[in-house]
């Protein structure tokens, strides 16, 4: 199996598994939804399904369309849940003894790019940084 193919397998796993969380235990995530974000519950539940989807997709063999979609909508979504990461940090730091702190906050919002990228290069929509010059690394 290559880098990809296990990098593929791991973050599906890690996706389908926040996907289920979304579903079946929402009210920790309906929680930190941004205020300005209607319909927080709905938008959980469509997370928890996007989540899912995007895991199926890249687990994708048959169809690199379906692979390289569900790593753009992966990566989408990474981006589109940032405010609610900030809106998490930003809540618990209001709250008396201050949460769960910045040791927890600022990593989690610092490997929200790594969240970003790492779908991408699993779907195998980019190569960077492990391209090979001398030959394409299969997806």
């Amino acid at each position: 199996m290559t880098r990809r193919g296990a990098s593929r397998l791991v973050i599906a796993a890690l996706y389908a598994a926040a996907g289920m969380l979304h579903l079946g235990w929402p009210a920790p995530f309906v929680s930190i939804v941004p205020p300005w974000v209607p319909f927080a519950p709905q938008v959980v539940a469509l997370t928890g399904l996007a989540e899912l989807a995007g895991a199926a997709g890249l687990l994708q063999a048959r169809s690199e369309t379906i692979r390289i979609a569900a790593a753009w909508g992966l990566a989408a979504y990474a981006l589109c849940v940032w405010p609610a990461n900030v809106q998490h940090m930003l809540l618990d730091h209001a709250r008396p003894g201050g949460g769960l702190g910045p040791v927890y906050h600022l990593p989690r919002l610092a490997l929200q790019p790594v969240l970003i990228w790492w779908p991408l290069w699993a779907g195998g929509v980019i190569a960077w940084p492990f391209r090979n010059t001398n030959r394409k690394d299969p997806p």
